[in-house]
């Protein structure tokens, strides 16, 4: 076919697109008077969909671009154009849960000024041992009897009976009687109390060996022990020292003892095992005597001197032995007390301060002699009748101490 035929099909389709172009412009023109003529429900251009208006009342299926008080938009749900509120709010109750009511908020208190603690009181402590008595003083210096840790200053009320004091008891006597070896008359070992001053000499011993070289401070007139014993005690009350002597006597311008020792009262040192002293068991004399002064203060705090009989071996803190051990006698150094159901009450109120020492702090076997015989002070002061009453209690009425866990601290 030539070009010719083909023109009025060309022409017929172009006419088509023009009218097909036409129709479309002038169904936008209506469509846009259409729109200026259907205003919102709440006065906001309406949204419309390109075929055509959405009817008032009919769900668009579209969520709402902006909301007025009367065009509220449920969480979750679609807008309704021109529901009031009150459809709204019945909607939402409906077709949603309805919110928890939040509760009001709690004003946050004032913080508090920072006060300080008040200082708590410290617990009790569970109740231990008691604590050790003061040392006893010596009289006119500053010095004490050994420290307070020492075993003479240690208390045995609460110590176990040892497991043969029966045996004991019978060794030395339980019917012997309590006898205090010191008066007003002179009985007792004496003191003599010096300075720096004092002048000193060197004895020659008898047991040398086991004596401490000295010099020895002697009075020109010291006090001795009466008997065969002669004990010389000289404290220095300047250097705080003691000095001990047994068998102590003038030899020309010098002095002859059997045997010496010497202590520093602020130590707790103990002569060397198996040494002698001025006592038979090694140890110190003063510290275990009774003085006018101690019982005149209302109190004694250390254990007393005693002798016995017979005695075989020795006991911590004694030093030393007059006979090789056995279990038949008892050992230097061992410790009875007054037992504590003995009524004292009937005895004079000085001659208790001693009975009530013997009860805490009881008394250390030191030498042989006559049983049961408490060493003290002689002193013009002393009421002689009031302490001869002691003699009513006997070996019965005292019993052996366990003292193996006591040590000088």
């Amino acid at each position: 076919m030539g070009i010719r035929n083909r023109l009025p099909h060309f022409a017929i389709r172009i006419g088509a697109i023009v009218l097909v172009v036409a129709v479309a412009i002038a169904g936008c023109s209506l469509l846009v008077d259409s729109a200026k003529k259907t205003p919102n429900a709440g006065g906001s251009p309406g949204v419309t969909a390109l075929t055509g208006a959405v009817p008032t009342g009919t769900d668009s299926g579209l969520e709402s671009l902006s909301a007025t008080p009367d065009q509220v938009t449920p969480a979750g749900g679609s807008t309704t154009p021109g529901a009031t509120t009150a459809q709204i709010a019945s909607a939402v109750s409906t077709a949603t849960p309805k919110p928890a009511t939040p509760k009001p908020a709690i004003p946050k208190p004032a913080t508090p000024k920072p006060v300080a603690p008040t200082p708590t009181p410290a617990a009790p402590q569970p109740t231990g041992p008691p604590a050790p008595p003061a040392p006893t003083a010596v009289p006119g210096a500053p010095c004490y009897v050994f420290p307070n840790s020492n075993v003479w200053h240690a208390s045995v009320a609460g110590l176990p009976v040892a497991s043969n004091s029966a045996a004991m008891v019978n060794a030395i006597g339980a019917s012997a009687y309590l006898h205090p070896d010191f008066d007003a008359v002179g009985d007792g070992i004496p003191i003599n109390y010096v300075t720096s001053s004092t002048p000193t000499y060197t004895p020659t011993f008898q047991y040398a060996d086991e004596s401490d070289p000295g010099p020895y401070p002697i009075p020109s007139s010291p006090r001795i022990e009466g008997g065969s014993d002669g004990h010389l005690i000289a404290v220095d009350v300047t250097q705080c020292k003691l000095w001990e002597l047994y068998q102590a006597r003038r030899a020309g311008s010098g002095w002859s003892a059997g045997s010496g020792a010497t202590w520093d009262l602020r130590s707790n040192a103990l002569r060397p095992a198996g040494w002698t002293s001025a006592d038979a068991a090694g140890l110190p004399i003063f510290p275990g005597l009774v003085r006018y002064d101690e019982v005149m203060s209302g109190s004694i705090e250390h254990a007393i001197r005693f002798t016995a009989p017979d005695t075989c071996g020795y006991i911590y803190p004694a030093r030393h032995l007059t006979a090789p051990a056995c279990s038949t006698l008892p050992a230097m150094g061992m410790r009875f007390r007054l037992k504590a159901s003995v009524d004292i009450s009937g005895f004079g109120v000085h001659a208790q301060v001693v009975l009530k020492a013997l009860k805490k702090y009881g008394m250390i076997l030191a030498d042989n002699g006559s049983p049961w015989f408490i060493s003290g002070v002689p002193d013009s002061h002393w009421n002689d009748d009031e302490f001869h009453k002691l003699q009513t209690l006997h070996g019965s009425d005292f019993e052996e101490v366990d003292t193996s866990g006591l040590r000088n601290g």
